[in-house]
């Protein structure tokens, strides 16, 4: 067998690189993305994914796209905040806490904290990262908090990256479920130590060796069966193990000798942002080295400002905050995305610039907006007579916004419905979204721990746009789907009920037909459709009127029984004897989307 080819490539290449690599001439390769729906240039970008797929598609059986490794932003953030200096100074463990939806992550930080997060969260899930610290022997602890439910994978994975130590919280009536695995791999893939708390242990129905097990076959060994991952056994709600819990968690990160600098420019990553009336932009952020303070100008992403007010997780103003410290700040001239890169620069000049080249190089990237293999793949499959579904969708935080916008675009319509999110955005509904609305067909506004001004609800009502608040992200992506549900072709389905021979007919019009036979299967009663088949073939399709049974009208008919019938027609047929009938309803079902 001939030895493959192996084309090497990152997270994108042009189509002109793709087709030197191959071999191929551009226009054929150009074609190809035609072929598939794609208008694509000589100089467009495609990802990983649709190289693999045109490949495919072409054939090319003695080619291999292989990726070549390439340390993202975050990934190159993790390993800078793990290097520093021989003067930087030991700095506090920043520990994630995740876990499956309702296995007690919140009730645990509570209960830490002292705290009744799990009261004011909608739905009682956490829908945003919050960060906060504690202290345990006088030491300081950073904690993140991260959402549990599935729609919210962005989000963890987020934190994941962020921290040094993750703490998995599984239930120990539970067990381990998708989003304890999907923690796991997060923080594998983050090179993040891993300690297991095995919560619930107050439950009747509490094992803790089943949880233990069950981990055991997803990698993590416990320490106690010749493993290296620490499980510790708590109840997050009487507080047992927690103390023991936090001690470990500070073993663990005194293995990883955790330092940073102090005396170099301020940088970290934004968690969280959102807009306050009277505050303008409230930004959440972790510091990973040097020290931020009021009147510091900030850069982040594509926007920058000077820090007004810098407020730690209490709310309390401080004066400064250095590596490992979640601060608050206000005086961003724009909300930055969460994820994204702060630093801290020596003036506003400085500050503006770097906004300015990030906004350009937004811009260039949008002008050669990269294909991707998800994009590929939707129009390959994308049926031309697709229905169209238009929506607006505003949310309280970046975060937020990022998880509502990702998990409906992964609704699996099977190319049947396509999803045009016409805006979105942070802050509450406002007119001009309302305006938008207005100006598109059927778009709807779907907003998330957002608020609906009396005001803007009126004009809404006048202008006949539909604007619907959830509280709870499940509940809004669930309603999105039935959206979708309700522009779905319905199904058409036939039922067979039964079967008659044809002994006999009397008499033959243009719209009725008196015949006579038996019931060979099932049973006949009016109202039926029916298959006239003739040798094996269908001639004609009649209804059911009447059914009689030794000259009197009967409600249904049975196999075995002779009788005879009155049948419908919209056409006349002829009916002959040793035809077939066969009986059947025809229903529309409306559809579902696939979970």
């Amino acid at each position: 067998m001939a030895q493959k080819k192996i084309v090497n490539i990152t997270d994108s290449i042009t189509v002109d690189e793709l087709a030197g690599a191959l071999n191929l001439p551009v226009t054929s390769l150009i074609g190809e993305l035609f072929k598939n729906g794609i208008v694509a240039t000589i100089n467009q970008r495609i990802d990983f994914e649709t190289a693999t797929i045109i490949v495919e598609e072409l054939g090319l059986e003695d080619v291999e796209i292989k990726k070549k490794a390439k340390s993202d932003t975050v990934t190159s953030r993790i390993n800078l905040r793990r290097q520093s200096s021989e003067d930087a100074k030991p700095r506090p463990p920043i520990v994630a806490v995740m876990g499956h939806v309702d296995h007690g992550k919140t009730t645990l930080l509570d209960t830490i904290l002292s705290k009744h997060t799990v009261d004011v969260e909608a739905g009682g899930i956490t829908q945003h990262i919050s960060a906060y610290q504690t202290e345990r022997k006088g030491r300081v602890i950073t904690l993140l908090d991260t959402p549990g439910h599935e729609a919210f994978a962005a989000l963890r994975q987020h934190g994941a990256t962020l921290t040094d130590v993750v703490v998995i919280v599984v239930a120990a009536d539970d067990g381990v479920k998708p989003q304890t695995i999907e923690a796991i791999r997060f923080a594998q893939n983050a090179n993040a130590k891993i300690v297991v708390a095995i919560n619930k242990m107050d439950k009747d129905t509490a094992d803790k060796n089943r949880v233990m097990a069950e981990l055991a076959e997803k990698g993590l060994t416990p320490e106690e069966w010749g493993g290296d991952v620490v499980m510790i056994p708590i109840s997050a709600k009487t507080g047992e193990g927690i103390d023991k819990l936090l001690d470990m968690v500070l073993l663990t990160a005194d293995m990883e000798d955790l330092k940073a600098d102090t005396d170099v420019a301020a940088e970290g990553l934004v968690i969280e942002s959102h807009m306050e009336v009277g505050k303008g932009s409230v930004v959440s952020i972790l510091v990973e080295q040097g020290e931020i303070k009021a009147g510091d100008f900030i850069i982040a992403g594509e926007t920058y400002g000077k820090i007004r007010t810098l407020l730690d997780f209490k709310n309390d103003t401080i004066k400064k905050a250095g590596p490992s410290t979640p601060v608050i700040v206000t005086g961003f001239k724009e909300l930055p995305q969460f994820g994204d890169v702060f630093k801290i620069v020596k003036n506003e000049k400085i500050a503006r610039k770097a906004s300015q080249d990030a906004k350009s190089e937004a811009a260039r990237n949008a002008a050669t907006a990269n294909v991707t293999g998800a994009d590929l793949l939707k129009m390959m499959n994308q049926q031309h007579d697709a229905a169209d579904l238009n929506i607006l969708i505003k949310a309280d935080v970046q975060g937020s916004l990022t998880s509502v916008s990702d998990s409906l675009r992964l609704i699996d319509t099977d190319g049947e419905i396509n999803l045009h999110i016409v805006k979105a955005s942070v802050g509450n509904v406002s007119e001009n979204d309302v305006r938008l609305a207005s100006a598109g067909e059927n778009t709807i506004i779907y907003g998330f721990n957002v608020g609906l001004p009396a005001a803007i609800k009126k004009i809404a009502v006048r202008d006949r746009v539909e604007v619907r608040i959830f509280k709870v992200i499940y509940e809004l992506i669930d309603d999105v789907r039935a959206e979708m549900e309700k522009l779905l072709a319905p199904e058409i389905v036939e039922t067979e009920i039964g079967a008659l021979a044809v002994r006999g007919v009397f008499r033959t019009m243009k719209e009725e037909i008196i015949a006579g036979g038996e019931v060979t299967s099932g049973k006949i009663y009016p109202g039926l459709l029916t298959r006239v088949i003739r040798k094996k073939e269908q001639i004609a399709e009649v209804e059911v009127t009447k059914v009689q049974r030794q000259q009197q009208e009967a409600k249904d008919v049975i196999e075995g029984e002779m009788c005879g019938l009155s049948l419908k027609t919209k056409k006349k047929v002829q009916l002959e004897i040793g035809d077939k009938l066969e009986f059947f309803t025809r229903e529309v079902v409306s559809r579902t989307l696939k979970s």
